[in-house]
């Protein structure tokens, strides 16, 4: 049969080759582009007009103006701020009003600095267009040492000399914006060990007004938690877990009452006295227990997340937050995950009836990049 479809219906839709270096319809690759040239520059207010031109130059320097304000109210919030002062915040509700503060002022200290930029190359720095032919990456010797030059002839252009108080008051801005970031990295990372990781319920409560370490005139019982109650030995059956606070500790009202049970959470369990492992760390584990029962330290030793799952069958306990795992059975060594540390145990006894805090952690407890005593 013979196709009597005219040929352009054949080519229509279908992908045509080309030869390499040509381009449909045009019969190959042009020997060079015309220069489309540039469109014609438009003069700002501020190019014309020198009232246009202080006028942004107050903005931009309220601007920095705003940045440095949020940068006091950051450090303010951070020195004198109770971080327990609660606030009402629509929408959010009762929250801590440190905590508002530093969020607002860091807010602010970034914004200023920001828009007071976009405000700046707007408005006053050069927006003149210009072409530059394209040249071998080579830098002369000539170019080196006109680079001074050309950095204080930009420096005039963007009015640094002519306008002091944009010069000062960006300086400014720039000058006390870091302070929020070093104060977070540095200043935020916690207290020293010896000051505070260290010190838990158990060793004694600290005196809000002197800062001494009032110590316990008695061994303190442990405690569940929330229920405030002490515990038998007997209550302790094997696969069970206990999450227990210090005597005390949950009838306390003052300011660093969270603190303070973050730092003596301690989880407590049963074994059978055949399944600790006959290592160090093993007869350790028994002889700071009591028939079985042992207490360790609530806070993982990597970045101080809550121990809180423990695996009967195996006796491991997991923490939640980077899968860290510690063998009940011998310490609470670390089996697998980033913890570089045990876990620190409480020793534990019986007194009249109840499980008692024979002696505090040995070491202090949380993370372990802080430095640590056996």
């Amino acid at each position: 049969m013979t196709d009597h479809t005219p040929e352009s219906e054949h080519t229509a839709g279908t992908a045509v080759r080309l030869d390499q270096g040509h381009v449909q319809g045009t019969g190959g690759v042009p020997d060079r582009f015309e220069n489309p040239g540039l469109p014609p520059h438009v003069h700002r207010a501020a190019d014309l007009d020198d009232r246009a031109a202080r006028r942004a130059e107050r903005i931009v320097a309220g601007l920095f103006g705003l940045s440095m304000v949020g940068t006091l109210i950051f450090l303010v919030a951070y020195f004198l701020v109770d971080v327990e002062t609660q606030t009402f915040v629509p929408v959010v509700g009762r929250t801590s009003l440190s905590n508002v503060l530093l969020g607002v002022g860091l807010a602010l200290a970034l914004l200023g600095i920001g828009l007071g930029a976009v405000q700046w190359a707007k408005t006053l720095m050069p927006d003149e267009e210009s072409v530059e032919e394209r040249h071998p990456l080579r830098s002369s010797q000539e170019a080196r040492d006109g680079f001074v030059e050309t950095m204080m002839e930009g420096g005039e252009k963007a009015q640094l000399t002519r306008r002091p108080i944009l010069k000062g008051a960006f300086l400014g801005s720039m000058a006390l914006f870091p302070l929020p970031l070093v104060l977070q990295v540095a200043g935020s990372l916690g207290p020293l060990p010896k000051n505070d990781l260290s010190v838990t319920w158990w060793n004694g409560r600290r005196d809000e007004q002197t800062g001494l370490i009032v110590k316990p005139e008695k061994k303190l019982r442990l405690m569940t938690d929330p229920e405030n109650k002490p515990i038998r030995p007997g209550e302790v059956t094997i696969g069970s877990v206990f999450h227990v606070m210090p005597e005390g500790l949950l009838e306390e009202h003052g300011t660093h009452k969270l603190t303070e049970k973050g730092k003596a959470a301690v989880l407590l369990m049963r074994l059978k006295p055949e399944d600790f492992q006959d290592t160090p760390g093993g007869r350790k584990a028994q002889e700071w227990g009591y028939q079985g029962i042992v207490a360790y330290s609530k806070i993982c030793t990597h970045v101080g997340c809550p121990v809180g799952l423990y695996e009967q069958t195996t006796h491991h306990l997991l923490c939640p937050c980077h899968q860290s795992t510690f063998d009940v059975t011998n310490d609470c060594e670390v089996i697998f995950g980033p913890a570089k540390r045990p876990l620190p145990q409480l020793k534990i006894t019986v007194e009249n009836g109840y499980l008692v805090a024979d002696q505090p952690f040995q070491e202090p407890v949380g993370p372990s990049f802080w430095e640590r005593e056996s």
